[in-house]
């Protein structure tokens, strides 16, 4: 599996880099056939953004994001997104989606 870093506007550290590319490793294992995965560090002011996508063959891409005041923080939030949606797919559930918008509010 590939893994590909971003980082927009961020300074990330190794230590960073390193502990996000076993951490995502970790979890495509999960994941049959995964192919590659994308994590993106961006930085906008205080507010530090983490997203994480995994590609697979036959699959939508899973796509996770968090964010928080650092990039640890923010990382953890983006890995429990990606791994409950990981385990919604094993367990043949779908990942709840917002429903589009009818009637009035569409109209707004």
């Amino acid at each position: 599996m590939e893994i590909i870093f971003h980082a927009h506007h961020a300074n990330v550290s190794d230590r960073m880099r390193r502990r996000a590319e076993a951490t995502v490793r970790k979890a495509a294992l999960r994941l049959s056939r995964t192919v590659d995965g994308i994590i993106r560090f961006e930085q906008d002011g205080p507010v530090k953004r983490v997203e994480i996508l995994l590609h697979a063959p036959r699959r939508r891409d899973l796509v996770a994001r968090g964010e928080g005041k650092f990039f640890g923080p923010a990382f953890a939030t983006a890995m429990n997104r990606l791994i409950a949606q990981i385990q919604a797919l094993r367990a043949g559930r779908r990942v709840a989606r917002r429903a589009p918008l009818t009637g009035k509010a569409a109209a707004i």
